[in-house]
Parts: structure tokens; C-alpha cells; sequence
């Protein structure tokens, strides 16, 4: 077994083990995370109605740098201002089984820093 499938394999084990305790409600809907190799995307969703509530990603976002971090702490200062603007001041964070470490810390602290809650 290689190395990288090791490695998914543990990310899929923490993500089940995360989302088994984490759940978005419409009072404090998830915030769930995802970091591709080119783009950072972050939505906010109610997973009582299974209904994403609001997102921000870099996807056709042409005139930003392509550093990973600024494009992170780009999408969470945005998530944050549309979140606060629907209504939404606390959520739930849902890192999906990444390590807190990273574009994840700099999205969530661009994220607290803007208004969020969690």
C-alpha cells in the first residue's frame, strides 16, 4: 500500500469520526472546509434541511495571487461577511478531516477575525 492511499485512507477515517459528532442546524449551521490543489472553498450548511445556506470559493476568482494562503484567508474573510450579512454569527466548524495546521488555521482565524463564531 503506498504511502498516499495510507494517508487517504486516515483523512476518510477522521473525516466519519468528525462529521459523526459535528451537525449543522439553522441556528449554527456547519462550516465545512475544502482545500483542493488550486482552489479553497468554504460554504455554510443546515444539515437538518440539506441545504447549503451561503459559500465563497476562488473558483474563477482570476486576479488572485496563486498562494494557497492568501486564497484561504481570501475565502474565509468572505464566508465570514456573507455569512453575517444571511444572519448567521455562530457556526460550526467542519475542517473535514484535515489537520488544524495550515491554509485551515489561516481560513478559520480570517474567519474569527471578520465576525464568526466558533
Amino acid at each position: 500500500m503506498s504511502k498516499l492511499t495510507v494517508k487517504l485512507k486516515h483523512q476518510l477515517l477522521r473525516k466519519k469520526r468528525i462529521r459523526s459528532i459535528i451537525h449543522g442546524t439553522d441556528q449554527r449551521p456547519r462550516l465545512s472546509v475544502h482545500i483542493s490543489i488550486k482552489h479553497v472553498s468554504a460554504q455554510l450548511i443546515n444539515d437538518d434541511n440539506n441545504i447549503t445556506l451561503v459559500y465563497a470559493t476562488t473558483v474563477g476568482k482570476t486576479k488572485l495571487v496563486n498562494n494557497l494562503s492568501k486564497k484561504a484567508e481570501y475565502v474565509g474573510q468572505e464566508i465570514a461577511k456573507k455569512a453575517l450579512k444571511a444572519g448567521y454569527k455562530k457556526v460550526v466548524f467542519d475542517r473535514n478531516g484535515k489537520n488544524y495546521h495550515g491554509r485551515i488555521k489561516i481560513l478559520a482565524d480570517a474567519a474569527r477575525t471578520t465576525g464568526l463564531e466558533f
